[in-house]
């Protein structure tokens, strides 16, 4: 989009930038509906301008729609249905995450949960996910932890105990991202795993012919 038509939208811009920052609901962002109402029809390109302006500061608008798989080519009513955040565009640091109010070992917790879940296709029962967290956290910190993580809404859970992925995580996390990472920390932990072994072996190889010898 041009400078020039990028001014055309200064006022939807400066409109969609206070709806999008200030929460009006339980749930943070706004939906596809209200910008049309507020904006018209073309809020989707005043969102495009609005996300431009937010790169330098390291920001996006997010798009979230109603079905886990984003539609490959939307359609106006998808996006009517959608939900907007600002949220990073990038990553936080270790430092910044503890300056936010989180230990690493809590982001640890939220990143195996999260891929424990998309890993069982959406939904995984409570009792799984806590004997896993249990492998990694100490006890008295896994019923907290999901209870951190269903409260701020990166996980959702039914009557049954069943969770899912709520909103937040849609919203600021990269699914495929973090798949990817965690397979590549697997495979860097069995590459790690079997040099010690070889190492071991060859210890007790000299360890032998020295004792032989």
């Amino acid at each position: 989009m041009s400078t020039k038509r990028k001014g055309a939208y200064a006022a939807k811009v400066k409109r969609a930038t206070h709806m999008l920052f200030y929460r009006r609901h339980q749930k943070p962002g706004v939906k596809g509906w209200e910008l049309r109402k507020a904006l018209s029809s073309d809020y989707p390109k005043v969102l495009d301008v609005l996300d431009d302006f937010l790169k330098p500061l390291d920001l996006q608008v997010k798009t979230v729609f109603e079905e886990e798989k984003a539609p490959e080519k939307p359609s106006v009513d998808d996006l009517d249905k959608a939900r907007f955040y600002v949220t990073l565009r990038g990553s936080l640091e270790p430092k910044e995450a503890k300056m936010i109010g989180w230990r690493i070992d809590d982001l640890a917790g939220l990143a195996i949960t999260i891929s424990y879940v998309i890993s069982k296709k959406g939904q995984a029962a409570r009792r799984d996910v806590e004997e896993l967290l249990g492998e990694k956290l100490a006890g008295w910190k896994v019923g907290l932890n999901l209870d951190r993580y269903i409260r701020y809404g990166y996980l959702q859970q039914d009557d049954n105990e069943q969770l899912y992925l709520d909103w937040r995580t849609r919203a600021e996390v990269d699914e495929k991202a973090l798949i990817d990472l965690l397979l590549y920390s697997e495979v860097e932990e069995a590459a790690r795993s079997k040099v010690k072994v070889s190492v071991e072996a060859e210890e007790e190889d000299e360890a032998g012919e020295n004792s032989e010898g």
